[in-house]
């Protein structure tokens, strides 16, 4: 359970003593919620304190009678106000009026509780609270996240697109002054240097409309029986002139026929992306298996390559958004870091998962399991 932490400033002992009487063994619950609320209780007599122990202690919520000793209830109430605190405030108060209701709703007040009050009526505005508090602080990290993955998203096409694009130019710029030579043979080698600057950037540019596809787009209609067979040739198809000029070879094992419900275009994603990188980070004249089965209740892709390899301490972030794993050996390979975060995040919208054993100059081994009966997505 998560614990909320209540401030009660009010100069009656009674009240204090009576909020903590009744909420020490209260707890709150949503359906939405990912657990349930209970609440350590903390006290203050005037607003002095109040403020000593929000500095203290951060409370969650604060339950502020108006009129104290010293300072005003609205006085703390601003003062929360001014150090942005994430804090919800209830006023408490038998004094409350239009104006003081008015002035501790514009400095951040979000319900009033009659004094006296019964326990149910606490425990309610106490519920209500904790659902504000808990879909405020969501909505924050949603948006912060949001905010993060927008900074991401113009880091990688600031560096991923800028840097081939000068290379791009600079390749141009040595033909148009026929600096190696005056046919076109001089040029054999820039040419294919910028065909495969281009390529990466088209490769970069499918993988940022995948995952933008996958965060936005909604299921609703386009889910239908897929032959995952099928839908694996088809990747084979596409990447087979890059598995020929890496003498590749790929080979598809079909042990029974495994048809799922799923949107095609999603099995597109899972089977293009780890074809895609079996290829690329396998050794000159290497294999690439692709293996599907099933049982009763999954179906099961396996992608083995005889590649590189992936250190243990490396697959931990494997399938982070925007993570590559750097070295030696992938240094002249290019990506975006987002493939394997895009397809782990289209095998756990239909509630299947993806896994990675590898080995270092070895090879490397994917396997998604996908339920294969028909699933609600939204």
């Amino acid at each position: 359970m998560a614990v909320l932490k209540v401030l009660v400033i009010d100069d009656e002992p009674g009240i204090r003593s009576g909020v903590t009487r009744i909420l020490r063994d209260f707890h709150v619950t949503y359906p939405f919620m990912d657990e349930d609320y209970t609440f350590e209780l903390l006290e203050a007599p005037t607003g002095e304190v109040g403020i000593t122990v929000i500095e203290h202690d951060r409370p969650d919520i604060i339950l502020l009678d108006n009129k104290l000793p010293g300072i005003q209830g609205v006085e703390v109430l601003e003062y929360i106000r001014e150090k942005k605190y994430d804090i919800v405030v209830a006023m408490i108060t038998s004094y409350a009026s239009l104006d003081v209701a008015i002035k501790a709703t514009r400095d951040g007040a979000t319900d009033f509780i009659p004094k006296p009050f019964t326990p149910q009526e606490l425990k309610s505005s106490i519920e209500n609270i904790a659902k504000q508090l808990y879909l405020r602080r969501i909505t924050r990290k949603l948006t912060e996240e949001g905010k993060q993955i927008r900074y991401q998203f113009l880091s990688v096409l600031s560096h991923e697109l800028k840097a081939p694009l000068n290379a791009l130019e600079g390749y141009l710029r040595m033909m148009q002054g026929k600096e190696a030579g005056d046919r076109i043979d001089d040029y054999a080698n820039h040419i294919d240097r910028s065909l495969q600057r281009i390529q990466g950037m088209r490769n970069l540019i499918m993988d940022l409309l995948d995952f933008t596809k996958i965060r936005l787009e909604k299921k609703e209609g386009r889910i239908r029986q897929v032959n995952l067979a099928e839908v694996a040739s088809g990747a084979i198809f596409a990447v087979r002139p890059y598995a020929i000029q890496r003498e590749v070879n790929i080979n598809l094992n079909v042990r029974s026929e495994t048809i799922i419900m799923a949107d095609p275009a999603d099995m597109e994603i899972i089977f293009n992306n780890l074809i895609s990188n079996a290829v690329k980070y396998n050794k000159i004249g290497g294999s690439a298996d692709i293996t599907i089965d099933s049982t009763d209740d999954e179906a099961v892709i396996n992608v083995a390559d005889t590649g590189i390899g992936i250190k243990k301490s490396d697959t931990e972030n494997l399938f982070t958004e925007f993570v590559r794993i750097k070295n030696e050996k992938t240094r002249n390979i290019s990506g975006s870091g987002l493939g394997l975060s895009i397809v782990k995040k289209v095998a756990e919208l239909y509630f299947g998962t993806i896994e990675v054993d590898s080995t270092p100059d070895v090879g490397t081994v994917f396997t998604v399991r996908l339920p294969k009966k028909s699933l609600n997505i939204n």
